[in-house]
């Protein structure tokens, strides 16, 4: 048994408003142009007998921009990466790169010299030190035989 299918001429006026949408909404999933973006930092958290070593990738940020904070055995790391200034009659065609203020917390593993921590910037990288608290440390215990 055969259907035979009628086709009505739909005129393509129905459809546009769906097809603006759905160009519009790809346009801004691929720009990032959709409100304020989400910047996450790439970040290792390495430990070794002496110190944990927390290195956080920080391209296009400025060493004035970032703040570092200490509370309790929570390590804080904050900070905002700025997008250039606008250049007048400039049309992008695109634009992946994040922009935005950001926020990175660790509780750290072991109690920590608060005291002697340090941190240093170098080629966009972030790397804070802290040295373990001598209670943290590993302790030898000999074992005696009788």
């Amino acid at each position: 048994m055969f259907v035979r299918v009628q086709r009505f001429p739909i005129s393509s006026s129905v459809f546009e408003p769906l097809l603006n949408l759905d160009r519009e909404i790809s346009n801004i999933l691929d720009d990032g142009s959709f409100g304020t973006s989400v910047w996450t930092p790439a970040v290792d958290v390495a430990e070794n007998e002496n110190e944990v070593q927390v290195k956080v990738e920080l391209p296009g940020v400025s060493k004035d921009d970032v703040k570092i904070t200490m509370q309790e055995n929570i390590l804080t790391i904050r900070g905002e990466k700025k997008q250039d200034k606008e250049t007048k009659n400039t049309e992008y065609h695109r634009v992946e790169r994040s922009y935005g203020s950001f926020q990175r917390s660790f509780t750290l593993p072991t109690n920590v010299k608060h005291e002697k921590i340090e941190a240093s910037y170098n080629d966009g990288v972030l790397t804070v030190t802290l040295p373990k608290a001598e209670e943290a440390k590993p302790k030898q215990i000999e074992v005696k035989v009788k």
